[in-house]
């Protein structure tokens, strides 16, 4: 496999050649033509923004975002202005993480982290202006109702707050999630999987009149789908290669962190992923061909390296 030794394998039969290429392009190129309305002094600032907003990736957030969008039989270009914003959101995130308070990472996608190229003070305040710019550009691009638009907005800062993101981070960074299985679940629920879910759920919010049968199948989807991004993320970082992940491995090791890897051994993180892939698969059942390139952003989840 992939993501790790012989000693388990995952069983997705649809790899990365299988993703959604078509959203993709189309998010990378409204992403290509942002342009945020500010003084000529800080123009560093926000070449230094767009340095890490366009380092690439496989755009796994945003690309979730359109391509829920699309299981409920709408165009996905309507929703590329809060995909923007998530992976505006995203990047801040993994901006401050690689400070040396954090992660002291000196590396990200392949090329040096943006402390390295512009010094940490910088770093920091795209981090924040990258967040402050999501929320400005959700709130003045995205086209929905009203009362839609600010359940969205409600929901994605939650995601990203103290119930979601920062929280979960703040108990990494700290140890202080509770021991045992529902500690590790509850700290990566908030670190990872509240913005994976909100990638989700916020697409439910802005598009207002969604059957509940399909809202169910997605939410149940997502929750699955953010767990198993965070298995895999840890069975990458012991046995993955700076070439596949963009960084070097051992991260996660060096700074203590628990993982699932600490918590249940390698092989049987390899297990748990299987068993999230293959429940992450059987909640979409109900949206039937509608959900086809949800279920390959499952597989390229469960078989990614970066």
């Amino acid at each position: 496999m992939s993501v790790g030794p012989p000693r388990g394998s995952l069983s997705a039969v649809v790899a990365a050649e299988g993703y959604p290429d078509d959203l993709k392009l189309a998010f990378e190129q409204y992403l290509e033509g942002l342009v945020v309305k500010s003084p000529s002094e800080v123009d560093g600032l926000f070449s230094a923004m767009r340095y890490s907003l366009l380092a690439g990736g496989k755009r796994i957030r945003p690309v979730l975002a359109m391509a829920t969008q699309r299981s409920l039989g709408r165009e996905p270009s309507e929703i590329l202005p809060f995909a923007a914003a998530v992976e505006m959101i995203h990047t801040y995130s993994l901006i401050h993480d690689d400070l040396p308070a954090m992660d002291d990472d000196d590396l990200r996608r392949g090329i040096p982290t943006l402390h390295k190229v512009e010094g940490e003070a910088t770093a920091i305040l795209a981090g924040d202006a990258l967040y402050a710019e999501a929320i400005h550009h959700l709130l003045t691009e995205q086209h929905a109702t009203p009362n839609a638009l600010v359940a969205a907005t409600v929901q994605l800062t939650a995601a990203t707050g103290l119930g979601g993101m920062v929280g979960g981070q703040y108990l990494d960074v700290h140890g202080l999630a509770p021991d045992g299985a529902k500690g590790l679940l509850l700290l990566h629920g908030l670190k990872t999987g509240a913005l994976i879910r909100a990638s989700v759920e916020c697409v439910l919010l802005l598009a207002e009149s969604v059957p509940s049968s399909a809202g169910t199948a997605l939410r149940t989807y997502a929750e699955q789908l953010g767990v198993l991004f965070q298995v895999v993320d840890d069975i990458l970082d012991v046995s993955g290669t700076e070439e596949q992940i963009g960084k070097p491995p051992g991260s996660d090791l060096r700074h203590g962190r628990r993982t699932y890897v600490t918590e249940y051994g390698l092989d049987e993180a390899v297990e748990m992923a299987n068993l999230l892939h293959k429940a992450a698969i059987d909640a979409l059942e109900p949206l039937g061909s509608d959900a086809a390139e949800l279920r390959v952003i499952a597989d390229h989840v469960a078989t990614r390296t970066v």
